[in-house]
This record gives C-alpha cells, structure tokens and sequence, in this order.
C-alpha cells in the first residue's frame, strides 16, 4: 500500500495529504516544511507584509509604508499567521528564516 501511495504522489496525486498519511501511520518520517509544501503559499502581498513584520516597524508604519488601512494590514497578518500556523509576530518571522521566505531569492 504504501508503495502505491508513495507512486501517487511521485506523480503529483495530493502529495501533501499521502505525506501526512504515511507519517501518521508511521511508514515514512516528517518531511520538514518547506516554502513549496505549504499548505495555501503566502501572496506577493503576504510575503511584502511578511518582510516588514521581521523589521522594526510597528503596525501603523507598516501600513502607512504599503499605503493600505492599519485594519487591511492586520488582516493581511492574521492570513499570513494562519497559512504559517503560528499565532505572533515572532513566531512567524523565525518560521519565515527557516524556509526562507525573507531571502532575497524568496522575494524576486
């Protein structure tokens, strides 16, 4: 069985969820997440929120320098928390360095 599900997901058949399967059932070892295998990837405009969040500027800054709402800005956080599965600033800033979501090859 797991030899048919490891060929599902070689060939592109829901491999995030053949993953999550066959290391709950103890077959295969977590991969590490990764920027491709997130479960909804970060927009442009996420990932523009993103950088400013891992500087020293505060909500209001940061949404005066996207020129958007301080109430737009927010729920582009909340998005980018929830995709990342974290729940503070912090948090998500250093899960964004170890998959590199702020390098400079993550950003062209």
């Amino acid at each position: 069985m797991a030899e048919l599900l490891q060929a599902a997901a070689e060939r592109g058949i829901a491999p995030d969820y053949i993953q999550r399967h066959l290391t709950d059932s103890g077959i295969a070892e977590a991969e590490p997440r990764t920027r491709q295998n997130l479960i909804e990837p970060l927009s442009e405009r996420e990932l523009q929120v993103l950088r400013l969040l891992a500087t020293d500027l505060d909500g209001p800054d940061i949404a005066s320098q996207l020129m958007v709402s301080l109430n737009t800005m927010r729920t582009h956080t909340k998005s980018i928390y929830t995709k990342l599965g974290v729940n503070s600033r912090r948090a998500a800033v250093h899960l964004a360095e170890q998959l590199e979501l702020l390098s400079r090859t993550a950003t062209r």
